[in-house]
């Protein structure tokens, strides 16, 4: 059974709909959104990673070219080897239930980046809807150690080609912890202008 999360628009709330339908209110998802680093040991139900995928291929991106590409990994001897990725900050996905390598075709668009990172965060916010952590690993301009790239680390780890950078690792699992959303008062509103920087 899908865990959904509490976070359900007037209309749900009213007609107490119990599946999602895909009308819960974004700022509630935001708010809800922490980035999570420890997950329960049990795999992710395979209609929700059907979910995920779907979420993935509606992202949008310059122009409709779609220049990314997504790897699932879910091999907890293929998640231990990501985990070594970067020096610091990816070994979170040695406990992590799945792991989407997000990775873009530099051939087809400039702004391979920016699609990449699109996706990232949309497969974020669909996998807090569902009641799943996440928490988004960089890899592009990282390194593995002093000899060698975090991206060249996981291209070589993966079979991936030259030509089909990669730009992060999106960890997910159940979560096996709870983090309370960032209060209103310090939301950093000094970094709002109007009309001009000051």
């Amino acid at each position: 059974m899908l865990h959904i999360s509490p976070f359900l628009c007037v209309y749900c709330n009213k007609y107490k709909h119990t599946q999602h339908k895909g009308c819960y209110r974004m700022l509630d998802i935001l708010r809800a959104r922490r980035s999570i680093r420890k997950f329960q040991d049990r795999a992710i139900e395979p209609e929700v990673i059907e979910l995920l995928k779907e979420a993935l291929l509606r992202s949008p991106s310059s122009r409709g070219i779609n220049p990314w590409e997504f790897i699932f990994i879910d091999d907890p001897l293929i998640l231990k080897k990501l985990a070594k990725s970067k020096e610091h900050g990816s070994e979170l996905l040695d406990g992590a239930a799945l792991g989407i390598v997000v990775c873009g075709d530099e051939t087809r668009s400039d702004v391979w980046v920016e699609d990449c990172s699109i996706a990232s965060v949309i497969v974020q916010l669909t996998a807090q809807t569902i009641g799943l952590g996440s928490c988004w690993v960089q890899i592009r301009n990282r390194n593995h150690d002093t000899a060698i790239t975090s991206e060249r680390y996981v291209q070589e780890l993966l079979d991936i080609p030259h030509h089909i950078r990669v730009e992060s690792i999106i960890a997910l699992g159940n979560p096996n912890e709870i983090k309370n959303p960032v209060p209103y008062e310090k939301l950093q509103f000094h970094k709002l202008h109007h009309n001009r920087f000051p």
